[in-house]
């Protein structure tokens, strides 16, 4: 029995008919299935950054360090501002790092506004277990 190659290409193998069983049809494409995940992974993205935002970003409780200084071995003293709606109150979390950058104090700080003010001028003084390098506001928020 002869072969005709005239349907197939120069380097396409050729197997004996029925020895591998039968090709499979093409998989079809379901671009509707893909289309609605793609909204479900949006929307759902949506949601959580919405949630975060509201968490963490709040820019009502924004906050700016003014200066930093008094540096002994045991303490840093902190001056910073923080916009508060009006006559509203906030807590801040300070901290101070090392010159490594190791964080050798925490805490949180209550904050209360002056109706009329937007903004309150706070000094702390955050006392730490070893020398700070640095005093900083890592955010506010509503108090809970």
């Amino acid at each position: 029995m002869t072969e005709t190659h005239a349907t197939l290409g120069p380097d396409a193998p050729v197997f004996p008919a029925g020895r591998y069983g039968r090709r499979r049809a093409p998989r079809r494409r379901r671009p509707v299935l893909a289309a609605l995940l793609a909204v479900v992974v949006v929307a759902t993205l949506t949601v959580v950054s919405v949630r975060l935002y509201r968490q963490y970003g709040d820019p009502a409780y924004d906050a700016q360090v003014i200066s930093y200084g008094d540096i002994t071995d045991d303490q840093v003293v902190v001056d910073f501002r923080v916009n508060l709606p009006d006559g509203g109150s906030a807590v801040c979390v300070l901290r101070a790092r090392d010159h490594a950058g190791a964080e050798v104090a925490r805490e949180e700080v209550p904050v209360t506004a002056v109706a009329g003010q937007p903004h309150v001028t706070v000094r702390h003084r955050l006392a730490t277990t070893a020398r700070p390098f640095i005093g900083e506001v890592v955010r506010c928020r509503p108090p809970v």
